[in-house]
C-alpha cells in the first residue's frame, strides 16, 4: 500500500465508528472525487459487516448525463455495490440553476436513502470544494457560520450526510485513481466560467503561490467551524435564559436580548427565523441586519417568510401571514409543515390560516396573550367561508391545534448545523 493510499484510508476509517454495521450510502457521479470515494470505501469496509449502496442523481441538464450515470452504475457493479440512478423529474425553475440542482440532489438522495433504510450517506466533497466554498462566501462578506464552510457531518431530512474526504485534495484522489488504473468522467460544466464555483476554482490557482492552497483554506474553514461551535453553545445558553415558544412563535425577552453581545443576538435571531420558517438555510445578511435593528429598537421586519414584531417587553418571531395564505390541508394532516389540527367533526372542513378576517370572528383572542399578527398566521378550521374553529385564538369548539415541533426541539436546533 502506498503512503498516499494508506493516509487517505486512515482518514476515511477515522470518520466511522469502529463497530459500524448495516448499510452505508455513497453519492457518486462518475467524477474523480466520487469514484475515489467509492473505491476507498470498498477497501475500507472489505470484510466488515457493512453493505455499501450507491446512487447517482441525473439532473437531466446535459445530454451526456444519462450515459454518465449508467457508466457510474457499471463502475459500482464492478465492485459489487448496488446502484440506482435517480432522475430529477421536476427540473429547474427560474433563478439560481446550480442552487436548485444542489437542493434537488440532496432531496432526492435523502429520499433514496430513507427508502433503502440507509441512515448515513457519504458525499465526496474534498478540500478543494471546501476552499472554493470559502472563497465564494468571502465574496458575500459572510460571518463565522459562512466561513466555517461545509460541515463534515450534518442531518438532512433524517439522513446523516457525511463528508469524509474534506481533508483530502482533488489531486491526491486523482493520484490514487491513477495508481490503480481507475477511470473517471470529466464533467464539462467544471470548466464553464459562467458558474461561480468554476471561477473560484480558477482563482485558487492564482492564489496558490501566496500559500492560499486548498489545504490551507480548508483548515481555515475547520478553525472557523470550531469558533462556530463555541458561539452556538453560548447562543443555546442565552436562549435558555430569555426565549420560549408560544403559539408556534419564538418569543424573546427584549430587555435581555438587548444586553447580548451583537453576534450572539444575531445568531439567536437567525436560528429562530430558520426554525419558524422551517428552512435549512439562514436568511441573507442585509435583511437580517434590518431585523436586528427592529428587534433591538422595538420595530418590525419581515424576512424569510417570517414576521418579527415587538411589544413593550417581548420580541415575537412568527410566520408571515402572506407566507401561509395559500397553505391548505385536511384536519389531522400536517399544516404548513408545522401544525396538526384535530378533534372535531371534520366533515366538509379544511385547515388554513386564520387570517385577519378570521381573527375578527374570535371575540376572546386577546385572552390568549398573543399578538393578533401572530395568531393570523396560525391554523384554523374552515367550512367553506365559515370559521368553524381557531384553537390558538380562543375559539376551540372541540378542536385542538398542536405544533409538530415543541420548545425543546427549538433549543436542540440551536446546537445543530
Amino acid at each position: 500500500m502506498t503512503g498516499l493510499r494508506r493516509d487517505i484510508l486512515g482518514l476515511l476509517r477515522g470518520q466511522f465508528q469502529p463497530s459500524m454495521t448495516g448499510r452505508l450510502g455513497i453519492a457518486i457521479s462518475g467524477g474523480s472525487d466520487s469514484m475515489a470515494l467509492m473505491h476507498l470505501m470498498q477497501e475500507a469496509f472489505e470484510g466488515e459487516p457493512v453493505e455499501l449502496y450507491a446512487a447517482t442523481v441525473d439532473h437531466g441538464l446535459r445530454p451526456e448525463a444519462a450515459a454518465e450515470a449508467e457508466w457510474a452504475g457499471r463502475a459500482a457493479a464492478a465492485l459489487g455495490i448496488s446502484h440506482e440512478v435517480i432522475r430529477w423529474e421536476d427540473g429547474p425553475g427560474k433563478g439560481n440553476l446550480q442552487g436548485q440542482a444542489r437542493d434537488a440532489r440532496y432531496h432526492l438522495l435523502s429520499g433514496w436513502a430513507r427508502r433503502n433504510n440507509i441512515s448515513t450517506l457519504c458525499v465526496a466533497h474534498t478540500a478543494d470544494d471546501q476552499a472554493e466554498t470559502l472563497l465564494m462566501r468571502m465574496a458575500r462578506a459572510a460571518g463565522v457560520s459562512g466561513l466555517s464552510g461545509m460541515p463534515p457531518r450534518r442531518v438532512h431530512s433524517g439522513v446523516t450526510l457525511l463528508r469524509p474526504l474534506l481533508e483530502v485534495t482533488r489531486s491526491e484522489l486523482r493520484q490514487y485513481l491513477q495508481e490503480r488504473g481507475i477511470e473517471w468522467c470529466e464533467d464539462p460544466s467544471n470548466s464553464d466560467l459562467r458558474f461561480e464555483r468554476v471561477r473560484a476554482r480558477r482563482a485558487l490557482e492564482e492564489l496558490a503561490p501566496l500559500g492560499l492552497t486548498p489545504t490551507v483554506l480548508s483548515r481555515v474553514a475547520g478553525n472557523m467551524n470550531k469558533a462556530r461551535e463555541a458561539l452556538d453553545w453560548y447562543v443555546f445558553l442565552a436562549a435558555r435564559d430569555l426565549a420560549h415558544v408560544q403559539a408556534g412563535a419564538v418569543v424573546l425577552c427584549q430587555r435581555k436580548f438587548r444586553t447580548l453581545p451583537s453576534e450572539t443576538g444575531y445568531r439567536l435571531l437567525v436560528k429562530a427565523i430558520q426554525w419558524v420558517a422551517g428552512t435549512p438555510y439562514p436568511p441573507r445578511r442585509v435583511p437580517m441586519e434590518i431585523a436586528m435593528l427592529a428587534a433591538r429598537g422595538g420595530g418590525a421586519a419581515t424576512v424569510s417568510g417570517c414576521h418579527l414584531l415587538t411589544t413593550s417587553k417581548q420580541i415575537w418571531i412568527c410566520r408571515e401571514a402572506k407566507a401561509v395564505e395559500g397553505a391548505i390541508s385536511l384536519p389531522g394532516q400536517v399544516w404548513d409543515s408545522r401544525w396538526k389540527v384535530f378533534g372535531g367533526d371534520a366533515k366538509g372542513c379544511v385547515v388554513r390560516a386564520l387570517g385577519r378576517d378570521g381573527l375578527r370572528k374570535c371575540p376572546d383572542w386577546r385572552a390568549a396573550g398573543v399578538p393578533g399578527t401572530v395568531l393570523e398566521a396560525t391554523p384554523a378550521v374552515w367550512q367553506g367561508a365559515e370559521l368553524a374553529a381557531a384553537p390558538t385564538a380562543g375559539l376551540a369548539n372541540g378542536w385542538s391545534a398542536e405544533p409538530v415541533a415543541n420548545e425543546e426541539e427549538f433549543f436542540a436546533s440551536l446546537l445543530s448545523h
